[in-house]
């Protein structure tokens, strides 16, 4: 390791937390117009990914017309700079007294008997929407979850990250080794939060999303059917202004009733990536288009060859 790394290491922390505080003392009024001022920079001016997000745009809607795809384009970058400051602004501004101000649960009942029943559950949502605030009001709640993440390589900023995930109680699991660790929290009847749109190469599991073919990880599958644990997707919407949040379940499944139909790695991410893609299309600008999401399929890459 390089003796200046941790020189550069903290010096990105102090950064980032300079940031934060920048934010903290803006009002979210200001942070919201500051973000749509700085994403048509981030897309007219510096075309950050430009190229990505137009293709990912044009998959996915096709029929739409170019200045409509460069409009959801808009509202993503708009969005994710806001979310930034409504993560900053969270542990401030949201509380056990006033959540009922910053967040609607339409099927509150419902998921608080989920949660409260002694079996595992697992909840899949994708980059959609605030989703780093999902865990985080769940905890609020009283819901402990657990998320599979890759560790930061500055370990400054994943302490510092870490602690604020967990100030509620959203607990992080390494991405590599933390296989036991999984298994004992499904055994215990734990909540299990995964993000079921990432690529995952070559040897995954291909489904159809937005009808062209992507790959999903087969875990995400796995610790449904191995566990018996009934199994939700969902995502957290920003419904009007920042701070604003709707708390999304589309649908659930549970391995042990009579009628299961997905009883197979593929049924099962066939199914959650449909219902995100149904969540996607309430609200194309909430989500993060600028991620290869669909890289082609390595039979028809063969195919191709030959």
């Amino acid at each position: 390791m390089s003796r200046t790394k941790p020189l550069i290491d903290y010096a990105a922390y102090l950064a980032v937390r300079i940031a934060v505080c920048v934010l903290q003392a803006l009002s979210l009024e200001t942070c919201q117009a500051g973000s749509r001022r700085l994403a048509k920079l981030l897309w007219h001016t510096l075309r950050i990914r430009r190229a990505v997000v137009r293709q990912n745009l044009h998959t996915a809607f096709p029929d739409l017309s170019p200045e409509e795809q460069e409009a959801i384009a808009l509202a993503m970058w708009e969005h994710l700079l806001l979310m930034v400051a409504e993560i900053a602004h969270a542990p401030r501004k949201i509380h056990r007294g006033n959540w009922r101000d910053h967040l609607c649960l339409p099927q509150m009942k419902m998921m608080a008997r989920r949660l409260l029943d002694r079996r595992p559950v697992v909840i899949i949502s994708g980059h959609l929407g605030n989703f780093e605030m999902g865990g985080y009001l769940l905890g609020l709640h009283g819901f402990p979850t657990h998320t599979i993440a890759r560790t930061l390589d500055n370990p400054y900023l994943e302490r510092w990250i870490t602690k604020f995930r967990g100030a509620t109680g959203q607990f992080m699991l390494p991405k590599e080794g933390s296989g036991q660790q999984i298994v004992d929290l499904m055994n215990a009847g734990g909540t299990l939060v995964l993000l079921g749109d990432q690529h995952a190469g070559e040897g995954a599991c291909w489904v159809d999303f937005f009808g062209k073919p992507a790959s999903t990880h087969k875990a995400v599958a796995l610790f449904t059917l191995s566990a018996n644990a009934p199994t939700a997707t969902g995502c957290v919407f920003r419904r009007g202004g920042p701070m604003r949040f709707e708390m999304r379940i589309s649908d659930v499944i549970d391995p042990l009733e009579p009628d299961f139909a997905y009883g197979a790695i593929p049924r099962v991410a066939q199914w959650y990536t449909g219902q995100l893609e149904e969540l996607i299309r309430e609200a194309p600008g909430q989500y993060w288009w600028l991620h290869r999401r669909w890289r082609e399929p390595p039979a028809r890459r063969q195919r191709r060859a030959a």
